[in-house]
């Protein structure tokens, strides 16, 4: 019997006693939604996390724009370290105490225009987070160039913020989190440290994280390059975590 070689991006991994795996989740973990909240979680994807984790010696955690609370929501009792809002909030181990990085938040007239602007445009949706807010035009695509100039007018050329693209949508957040320093501030903490990272993500947010990774000696993986779909990713963690690599 001929055994098929491993994908290459398994044959990239560092060995199961040194790396850890942190993991973007929506468009990596989990197909799109035409909104946020419809996303679903397939039922073998939290069995294969927990398996995975193991094999990792609990080094595995979850990397990702959405707040801590729904990220808990949609993996109830993964137990693996979180961070949320691009690194905004940090859990670093299962029962750690939430730790907030001081941000400043986006003011109240701000998300007054942004639901302006979403109103003149059926089918675009304003999402609301602690510090900022986004703009999705998954279900209007028409709407993305006015999307984006209505947001810069919004926010103008504001020190404390940055507008970021994202895939059918537009991200209005605070400059000092993002998905890198989220990695950065993870592999500080056991069971990470003295571990190689390894992130796996779908969206310009996520190029910070892999070239945090890189930086650290360990590998980012860019899902349209390298997987081309979150089915694709889901069938390679089910993979590693029944065989390893």
């Amino acid at each position: 019997m001929t055994v098929a070689p491993p994908p290459k991006h398994s044959r990239d991994l560092p060995p199961i006693a040194r790396a850890a795996f942190l993991l973007d989740i929506d468009g990596t973990l989990l197909d799109f939604a035409p909104a946020p909240d419809l996303v679903v979680v397939p039922t073998g994807l939290p069995p294969s996390l927990r398996a995975l984790g193991a094999r990792l010696g609990g080094a595995m955690g979850l990397i990702s724009g959405r707040p801590v609370a729904e990220i808990d929501a949609l993996f109830p009792g993964l137990g693996h370290a979180v961070a949320g809002e691009h690194g905004a909030a940090l859990r670093p181990s299962p029962g750690a105490a939430l730790v907030r990085v001081p941000l400043p938040s986006a003011p109240a007239s701000w998300r007054d225009a942004a639901s302006r602007l979403i109103a003149a445009h059926p089918g675009a949706l304003l999402e609301a987070k602690p510090h900022g807010f986004v703009l999705h035009f998954r279900r209007a695509p028409e709407a993305g160039d006015a999307l984006g100039a209505g947001l810069r007018a919004i926010a103008g050329a504001h020190p404390d913020f940055v507008i970021v693209p994202a895939r059918m949508a537009w991200e209005l957040r605070p400059r000092g989190a993002d998905k890198g320093t989220a990695l950065g501030a993870l592999m500080r903490e056991p069971p990470f440290a003295g571990r190689l990272p390894v992130f796996v993500g779908d969206d310009v947010t996520d190029r910070d994280a892999i070239a945090a990774a890189e930086a650290l000696g360990g590998v980012g993986f860019f899902v349209p390059d390298i997987f081309g779909s979150p089915a694709a990713v889901r069938d390679w963690l089910a993979r590693l975590a029944r065989d390893g690599w």
